[in-house]
C-alpha cells in the first residue's frame, strides 16, 4: 500500500519567515522597480524630440560670419563669377586623394572634344595599371589584366567607381605613360591658374609633393562644368556596372539632395575624407570643396551646411543686360558723332541676400575716342555698387562699327570743335 505523505508541520512557519524577509528588503530591490523604469522610458519616448544643434559659426578676416567646420580647408565658390563666398585655408596645399581624378577625367574629356581620342577607343589594362583586387583599400574598376575596355567605360570607371586602375590605364592611353600624363596634368593646372597644385600621379595615392588647394579644386570643378558640359552628366550618375560588378557613386549627396549633380569624393589616411560638390538652386550654381574631414558622414554634412548657408545668404544680381545700350559715346572724326555703348557679355554678380534691388551701375568712358571704332572695342567700364560698396566691374564696348570720316568732314568737325569751346 502506498502511503500519502503528510504536510510538514514546519511549512507554515517557513512561509511566514520568507514573507517577513521580503518585506524588509530595500525599496530599489523590490520586484516592482522594473515596471517603474519601464514607465519612465515610456515617458521619455512620448516627449518631444530634441531640436537640432545650431551650426557653430566663426568670423573670417573680413568680419563675415561663416560656418565653423572641422576640417583642414574648405571653400564655397559661385560658379558664374568665380567669387569665393566664404572659405577657410583656401590656398593651403593638401593631399587631394581621389580628387586628383577630376584632372584625369577632365583631360580625357578635353581629349574627346578635340578628337584626340574617341569614345569607343579600346584602352588596355596593363600590368602597371592593373588593380589586384582592392588591396590596401585601393578603389578599382576591376578590369582584368591585359583586357580592354572602351574609353567611355574607363571614364565612368574613374568618375563613378573612382577606379585607380582605370585612372592609370587612361593616363597611359593619353600620355603614353603615367609620367607623360602627369606632365599634361601639371601643364593644364597651370593653364587653369591652379597655382597651389602639383600632381605626381593620375589616381591620387599619396606622394611626397602631390598636393592641391581647396580653391584650386573649385577652379578645376568649374572648368569641368563649363568646358566638359556634354560629359558632366556622368558625374551625377549614381552607379556603374562593369564586368558584372555594380558600384555606387561615393558622393552621398547625389542620393539625398536633388540639386546636387557632381563631382568627386576622395579618401586616404593622409588626406582624410574629401568632397567636391556642385549644386544649383533657382538658377544659381555653387561649388563646395571639403578637404580632410574626419568621416564620410562629416564631409557630406559639412557640404550640406555650406550649400544651405550660401543660398540663404547670397543671391544673384544682373546690373545690366548684354547688348543693351547703357549710354552713347562721342566719337571724334567718325562718320557719325557717337556710338552706342554697352556690355558684350552677360554680367552677373553675387550679392548679400536682399541687396540685388539696391545695385547701381555707373558708366565711365575712355576720353578722346576717335574713329574708326570697331564693334566690340572696349571704350570704358561699368562699375556696380550697393550701399556705397563696390561689387564689381565689367568692360563697356562699342555696340556698332563707326568708320573714320573723310578728310573734309574731319576738317569741318575740327573747326566746329574750335567754336564749341
Amino acid at each position: 500500500m502506498t502511503r500519502t505523505p503528510r504536510p510538514s508541520p514546519f511549512l507554515p512557519t517557513l512561509l511566514a519567515t520568507a514573507l517577513l524577509a521580503v518585506s524588509l528588503l530595500p525599496a530599489d530591490a523590490a520586484t516592482h522597480a522594473k515596471p517603474k523604469a519601464a514607465k519612465a522610458a515610456t515617458t521619455r519616448k512620448a516627449s518631444k524630440p530634441a531640436a537640432p544643434a545650431e551650426q557653430a559659426m566663426t568670423t573670417d578676416a573680413n568680419g563675415q560670419s561663416i560656418p565653423l567646420l572641422e576640417n583642414k580647408a574648405w571653400v564655397l565658390m559661385d560658379y558664374a563669377t568665380g567669387q569665393l563666398l566664404a572659405s577657410s585655408n583656401p590656398d593651403e596645399p593638401l593631399p587631394p586623394a581621389s580628387l586628383t581624378k577630376m584632372m584625369t577625367s577632365y583631360l580625357v574629356e578635353q581629349g574627346l572634344k578635340s578628337g584626340k581620342v574617341k569614345p569607343d577607343d579600346k584602352v588596355t589594362m596593363s600590368e602597371s595599371a592593373w588593380c589586384k583586387g582592392g588591396k590596401d583599400g585601393d578603389s578599382c574598376m576591376f578590369v582584368p589584366l591585359n583586357a580592354q575596355a572602351s574609353l567611355m567605360d574607363m571614364l565612368r570607371g574613374v568618375v563613378i567607381a573612382s577606379g585607380n586602375d582605370a585612372s592609370k590605364a587612361l593616363a597611359e592611353h593619353l600620355g603614353g605613360s603615367q609620367a607623360g600624363f602627369v606632365t599634361l596634368m601639371n601643364a593644364e593646372a597651370a593653364k587653369l591658374g591652379m597655382t597651389k597644385t602639383h600632381f605626381e600621379n593620375a589616381d591620387g595615392l599619396p606622394g611626397a609633393n602631390h598636393k592641391a588647394s581647396a580653391r584650386d579644386m573649385a577652379v578645376l570643378a568649374a572648368a569641368i562644368i563649363r568646358n566638359s558640359a556634354e560629359y558632366y552628366p556622368i558625374y551625377a550618375e549614381r552607379e556603374f556596372t562593369y564586368n558584372n560588378i555594380k558600384q555606387g557613386n561615393r558622393n552621398a549627396l547625389l542620393y539625398t539632395d536633388p540639386t546636387v549633380d557632381g563631382l568627386k569624393t576622395g579618401h586616404t589616411e593622409e588626406a582624410g575624407y574629401c568632397l567636391v560638390a556642385s549644386s544649383t538652386r533657382n538658377g544659381m550654381r555653387l561649388i563646395s570643396v571639403i578637404m580632410n574631414a574626419n568621416s564620410k558622414q562629416a564631409r557630406a554634412d559639412q557640404t550640406r551646411v555650406l550649400f544651405n548657408w550660401g543660398y540663404a545668404n547670397y543671391e544673384q544680381a544682373t546690373p545690366a543686360q548684354a547688348g543693351a545700350t547703357l549710354t552713347n559715346a562721342k566719337v571724334l572724326y567718325g562718320v557719325v558723332p557717337e556710338v552706342a555703348a554697352g556690355l558684350a557679355k552677360p554680367w552677373t554678380l553675387v550679392v548679400p541676400k536682399g541687396q540685388a534691388a539696391a545695385v547701381k551701375t555707373e558708366i565711365t568712358l575712355n576720353p578722346g575716342l576717335e574713329g574708326p571704332v570697331a564693334k566690340g572695342a572696349v571704350i570704358g567700364k561699368a562699375v556696380a555698387s550697393a550701399n556705397g560698396k563696390v561689387l564689381g566691374e565689367a568692360p563697356v564696348v562699342a555696340l556698332a562699327d563707326v568708320e573714320r570720316a573723310g578728310f573734309f568732314l574731319r576738317i569741318k568737325q575740327r573747326v566746329a570743335g574750335w567754336f564749341s569751346k
